[in-house]
């Protein structure tokens, strides 16, 4: 991952994958679950970097997905 491809304040699933280490289905599916907050421009999914920060806090804390 570059160093830029975090920069953004909208993120793609596949940014998301890279930055969490994840596989980019698993985070497909964790988007379409609801269990990381995104929203849909077209068919594209996309996730506030807010959003997923707020996420990872919660998750530290021991909160589940």
């Amino acid at each position: 991952m570059n160093n830029n491809s975090f920069e953004h304040e909208i993120l793609t699933v596949n940014q998301v994958a890279e930055y969490l280490q994840l596989s980019e289905m698993t985070t497909y599916k964790l988007v379409q679950e609801g269990r990381i907050p995104a929203f849909k421009i077209g068919r594209h999914w996309r996730i506030k970097k807010t959003d997923l920060n707020n996420l990872i806090d919660q998750l530290v804390k021991g909160e589940n997905l």
